[in-house]
Formats: structure tokens, C-alpha cells, sequence
């Protein structure tokens, strides 16, 4: 997958971007598997907004995520990839040998046509699902469970992938893409390879419009807020923030480690991310 540069025949394109997406297919989205997502604009059940930046994007098709992958050892045929607009990723529409049909995420390199398969007898090849005790240390990995059944939690980003770096009594070690390394339960699901759309994150939107059309709503600096409003905001004239970097709700915004120290998982995690 390649950028493609658009054509400036107006300001708001000389430097703007768009994803190459020839090598998806024309076929519509299957009735079973999709859903309108409904808009809350990040606001909860009383109207008042509980998450900034959100709100006024196009409507949306809700594709449904095979993420347990849970039709062991039966395989099915790749129909074709198809853009999904609630994910940086691409998915892939797969058809098993019974006649069932599911979405799973599209990892690098998969095409029209390709077999995948999910079970502990399932070759080593690129979109199939095995556990992490059937995987050879170095492989890369995505779509990865932390609870052995639950679904896949982590590396599901846009060419994203984590690395298997070895095997501790009854736990693996995984290298995750932030650099952490972590225990995982060797009976975990992990499918091979990288998340496909990597060329994602050099996308250059233009204008913005493009980000309101995806739901994103502007982010004002706390510089330019009033005090009632952020820690940085007041002062005479154009003013710097004057103190140490705060969030809205004053906790500190950069450098302090603010993770609880008392945390489940503390023990689960053998390095922590740079």
C-alpha cells in the first residue's frame, strides 16, 4: 500500500494525502455482519460531554470482528479486503468451509484467495490464529489475548505487531510494539504476522475538515483558555503556561509517571515501555 499525493487544484490539497486503495475489493459489506453505529459525540447518557474532541462525524457501518477466532481448526478462504471506517486497519472477509462468513483484521502481506485457519494444528503462516505456546520465538504477532478465550486486546493498530521473545515457566514473553515486554498466558490466541495499512500514520489530511468528517473536533491550547477553564489559561497578553505542564484537571502532563503503583497487572509486566 502506497500514499497518494492529491492534485492542488485547490489550497486546501497541496499537501494533503490519501491511502492507495486499489487492492481493495468492490464487494459491499455483508448484511449480517454490519451495524449502524450509533453517535454520542462523547457525551454519556445525561448529555454532558465525558470525552473532548468528539463529535459531528459521518455516518458509520459497524463491522463485527471475529476477534475470538473461535472455528478451530477449519479452514476458510479469503473473499477479499475491504475498507472498514471505525478502524486504521483494513479487514478481510473470510468464508469458512461450512459457508460462514467473518470479519477479521488484514494482516500485511494477505490477499485475495489465501487460506487462513485458527486452532493449534494451523500452519505457521501469515492470518492464522494459533496460541503463543504453538509459536516460535521472534515470530511477529497481532490481534493478541490477554484473557485465553475473551478475544484479542492488544496490537490491533494499523502496522502495528508484537514480537514473541521467549518462554518462562509457565508464562510467554512478548515484546509489544511500545517496547514493553509482558507476560502472557502461553494458552493466549495470537494470529501471525503484522496489521496490514501501515503507510496510515504518514497520512497528511489537509485541511479540517477531513478530521471533522471523521468525528474530531478541535483542540484549543490551554495557553489561549481562561483560568476557570485550564491551569495554563489567564494572564496579560500572550502569556506562557508559568508552571510546571498540567492537564484540564491539573494532574501533571508530562514526565510524572501516573500509573497506579498498586496495579493488577504490575506483576505481569517485565520492562515497562521507554
Amino acid at each position: 500500500m502506497a500514499l497518494k499525493l492529491r492534485k492542488p487544484i485547490t489550497s486546501s490539497l497541496r499537501f494533503s494525502s490519501i491511502l492507495d486503495r486499489s487492492h481493495l475489493s468492490s464487494i459491499r459489506p455483508v448484511k449480517g455482519l454490519v451495524s449502524i453505529l450509533p453517535k454520542r459525540s462523547g457525551r454519556n447518557s445525561g448529555g454532558r460531554v465525558t470525552a473532548r474532541h468528539q463529535g459531528g462525524r459521518q455516518k458509520r457501518y459497524l463491522r463485527e470482528i471475529d476477534w475470538r477466532r473461535d472455528k478451530r481448526e477449519m479452514a476458510a478462504t479469503v473473499l477479499g479486503l475491504e475498507y472498514d471506517p471505525n478502524r486504521t486497519a483494513d479487514v478481510a472477509l473470510i468464508q469458512y468451509s461450512d459457508g460462514q462468513r467473518r470479519y477479521i483484521l488484514a494482516p500485511e502481506g494477505l490477499k485475495s484467495g489465501d487460506k487462513v485457519m485458527a486452532g493449534e494444528m494451523a500452519p505457521l503462516t501469515l492470518g492464522n490464529a494459533l496460541p503463543l505456546q504453538a509459536i516460535p520465538v521472534g515470530t511477529l504477532i497481532h490481534n493478541l489475548e490477554i484473557i485465553p478465550g475473551k478475544g484479542a486486546q492488544m496490537v490491533r493498530g494499523a502496522g502495528s505487531a508484537a514480537t514473541i521473545t521467549g518462554f518462562e515457566e509457565s508464562e510467554a514473553l512478548v515484546k509489544l510494539p511500545s517496547g514493553e515486554i509482558r507476560r502472557f498466558k502461553p494458552t493466549a490466541y495470537a494470529t501471525i504476522g503484522q496489521v496490514g495499512n501501515s503507510e496510515w500514520k504518514n497520512i497528511n489530511f489537509g485541511k479540517a475538515g477531513r478530521k471533522r468528517l471523521m468525528g474530531i473536533r478541535p483542540t484549543v491550547r490551554g495557553t489561549a483558555q481562561n483560568p476557570h477553564s485550564h491551569p495554563h489559561g489567564g494572564g496579560e497578553g500572550r502569556s506562557g503556561e508559568g508552571m510546571n505542564p498540567k492537564t484540564p484537571w491539573g494532574k501533571p502532563a508530562r514526565g510524572k509517571r501516573t500509573r497506579n503503583k498498586s496495579k493488577h497487572s504490575n506483576r505481569l509486566i517485565i520492562q515497562r515501555r521507554k
